[in-house]
């Protein structure tokens, strides 16, 4: 029996792995839903990782030799922590387009550290076994040491899970105003599916954290009540993976483009101009395609298609075209010389220097300092370099 458990997990492993080259290569070749795809790519990833973990932690090479030990030692398999916010992330990129995630954004990734401390232990460890700062022939507990942490970080990890879920159920509650059903399906049932798997993971938690019962159910039952729920969580989403790679396959052809109607696209494009030239919407550092289309009362899709289709210009193209205009405006007025680019560019709603410096130069074909050159005649002193 354990050895038809410990082939379910092999199979989960190798399972996830080949949707996730499905889904990287998809990525590359098509880059419509691209960052959906490699965040998609990358939970299932963490997901086959774990379960190819447990599968190798049972066998005897890994197990019973010193290499296999230290590679267990020293080798980050498994990587949990970043599992809620890259299905917070999917979902959002699943339903706002032009979704990246950003500096701030990769703040919500920091705790993976959890899942490398007792790594970055060993580690540490070996150093002071060579350099001789430790007795090599002293027991020190360091194995019992990190078989606890493995088993108690669990803790951060499900509460790491829960509050992603949570936060992903908010969203969508709040999408719903703005976005199509259509597109809010397959987000839901991601929700649902890890929240089941959430639950379940909580019945696990409980008895096996508890050191009365704990150890007597990891010797009876080992981990398998927590990776096989993950096994079928990995061939859920990688039959769900593939659908979302290939369902648009037929309507692919650049040269084919799906049309709005008329009495669709004039009031978006009307909304849009409003959005812009009186609510000056492209001030905002942090706006979003999402934010916009809930401004104009549309749905994402809808606003990129009109944008793209009717506009010919991205969502980035298309504000960074309002804040590049009013960086031009500005910083030849006088009341801008106490002022430097970097700060005009904030100013004009570009969060960041490199960002603005690189959409001035698509736009203009130069960078900003020679634009200012250039229309100062020899002027440089007008505004800080």
């Amino acid at each position: 029996m354990v050895g038809i458990l410990r082939s379910l997990i092999l199979l989960g492993a190798v399972q996830g792995f080949i949707i996730v080259g499905l889904l990287v290569v998809s990525a590359r070749r098509d880059p419509a839903g691209a960052r959906a795809k490699q965040l998609l790519a990358t939970m299932i990833f963490l997901l086959a990782l774990a379960c190819l973990n447990i599968y190798l932690y049972s066998t005897d090479a890994l197990n019973n030799t010193p290499i296999g030990n230290l590679i267990s030692a020293l080798v980050p398999t498994v990587i949990v922590m970043p599992i809620g916010p890259l299905i917070y992330f999917h979902i959002r990129s699943c339903l706002e387009p032009e979704f990246r995630v950003d500096r701030k954004a990769r703040r919500h990734f920091y705790p993976v550290v959890l899942d490398l401390f007792q790594h970055f232990v060993a580690l540490l460890y070996i150093i002071a076994l060579i350099v001789g700062w430790l007795d090599p022939h002293r027991n020190y507990g360091l194995g019992n040491w990190i078989d606890d942490y493995d088993q108690y970080v669990d803790i951060p990890r499900w509460i790491s899970l829960a509050i992603y879920l949570r936060l992903s159920s908010r969203y969508l509650a709040k999408a719903r105003a703005s976005a199509s059903p259509e597109d809010l399906v397959w987000p839901r049932k991601l929700v649902r599916a890890f929240t089941v798997f959430c639950i379940i993971w909580l019945l696990h938690l409980i008895p096996y954290e508890l050191p009365q019962t704990g150890q007597a159910l990891i010797d009876r039952f080992d981990w398998y009540p927590l990776y096989l729920p993950i096994v079928v969580l990995i061939y859920w989403l990688g039959v769900k993976g593939y659908f979302i790679v290939y369902r648009s396959a037929p309507d692919r052809n650049p040269g084919v483009r799906s049309a709005l109607m008329p009495e669709v696209v004039q009031p978006a494009v009307l909304a849009l101009k409003k959005a812009m030239e009186q609510d000056t919407l492209w001030l905002e550092p942090a706006l979003s395609l999402g934010m916009l289309a809930r401004h104009c009362g549309l749905a994402p899709k809808t606003l990129s298609a009109v944008l793209n289709q009717h506009l010919e210009k991205t969502f980035n193209e298309f504000v960074n075209d309002y804040r590049i205009a009013a960086f031009k405006d500005r910083i030849l007025q006088p009341a801008s010389r106490e002022l430097t680019i970097a700060g005009l560019a904030y100013e004009c709603g570009f969060n960041s220097l490199p960002t603005f410096q690189r959409a001035f130069k698509s736009s203009t074909g130069i960078t900003p300092k020679e634009y200012l050159q250039k229309n100062t005649v020899g002027n440089t002193d007008q505004i800080g370099i």
